[in-house]
């Protein structure tokens, strides 16, 4: 096999093999985490009765998105890397570039739809139309449909995917500094990451708004009826852990994404030259692990997930235990995390 030299990042120095070994070990380790939480995701939803609400169709989804993710990019990426370059050549590199930045930009807009549908559902409230099978299938395909149209283009001319800094991975050519691949760039960021994060960041405002609003009213109602709570003190404080799960979300999506993001740009406009092997590598790790975390916030936190994960393994999760389901605490958590159930 030959290395694919027609699209070598040709500013880029080799990275040294123990780099690669240390990448591919991580790689591997996050991939074998993220294939075997989203799978355990996609089998207790789907066949847990309880949990194949409409809503969670978003969640299995998500999960969906991210096994294919990692399932479909660490191979290829452990091959190369035995190599210590890419070599399966230029076709196989787009190809490869579009399917990562596909299953990507899929978890992007399918974590936004779920904050929507949150949304719909806590803010909004009885006055919101109830989410179907129907109208959660026709998200699903909106989410794919818009991924697939932002990850194609580079295949037919506008910008291109070629091998990233450590060579044994392919992306998007935010070294190339003409009009063209900037233009992908930054219209692709405002699709798959700008837009996503204002619409998530607006739709957790407001349900952390209107879960501290409902606290409030209760405590006013506690005092009108002279009694210093209507619920134990832990529960009291309920927005509390709305707001710090919410905003843990928000962070871990930010937190992914980002340096990606700055990556891409400060290629695109002229500084290539500050960008190095082990920058785009750690940029890769971030953004991969974003589909190792997204089974522990949108799945594990569940408490019905978690009483369906016990039953299934009792040896293995002999600490979860029923009672959590009707913890006030753990069914705020269960708000923002996965909806209540809808018919």
């Amino acid at each position: 096999m030959q290395p694919c030299s027609t699209l070598s990042r040709y500013r880029f120095e080799p990275l040294h093999p123990i780099h690669l070994k240390l990448l591919a070990f991580m790689l591997a380790s996050l991939g074998l985490m993220s294939v075997s939480g989203n799978g355990m995701v996609v089998y207790i939803f789907s066949t847990t009765k309880s949990l194949r609400t409409p809503s969670n169709l978003l969640v299995v989804n998500l999960a969906v998105s991210d096994f294919l993710m990692m399932f479909c990019m660490v191979p290829p990426m452990l091959f190369n890397s035995y190599f210590e370059t890419w070599v399966l050549g230029p076709m196989f590199c787009e190809v490869y570039g579009m399917f990562g930045s596909l299953f990507g930009c899929t978890s992007i807009w399918t974590m936004t739809m779920i904050s929507l549908d949150r949304y719909n559902v806590i803010v909004k409230g009885l006055s919101a139309k109830p989410m179907t099978n129907k109208k959660a299938i026709w998200w699903i395909i909106f989410v794919w449909a818009i991924s697939l149209k932002w990850t194609v283009f580079p295949v037919f001319g506008w910008s291109r995917y070629v091998p990233e800094g450590s060579m044994t991975t392919c992306g998007g050519d935010y070294l190339n500094i003409s009009w063209i691949s900037r233009s992908y760039v930054i219209l692709y960021a405002v699709m798959c990451y700008f837009l996503p994060l204002a619409i998530i960041v607006y739709a957790y405002y407001y349900i952390v708004k209107a879960v501290a609003a409902h606290e409030k009213n209760m405590r006013e109602q506690a005092k009108k009826m002279n009694i210093s709570s209507l619920r134990s003190q832990d529960q009291a404080s309920s927005e509390n852990k709305l707001a710090m799960v919410a905003l843990m979300t928000i962070s871990l999506w930010f937190m992914a994404w980002t340096p990606y993001l700055v990556i891409n740009f400060v290629g695109v406009f002229g500084y290539g030259k500050d960008i190095t092997p082990l920058s785009t590598v750690f940029a890769t790790l971030f953004a991969k692990a974003n589909a190792v975390y997204n089974p522990i916030v949108y799945g594990i936190s569940h408490p019905k997930y978690r009483a369906a994960l016990a039953k299934r393994f009792p040896r293995f999760f002999r600490h979860m235990t029923a009672s959590s389901e009707t913890s006030e605490v753990e069914s705020v958590q269960s708000v923002v995390t996965s909806l209540p159930d809808q018919a």
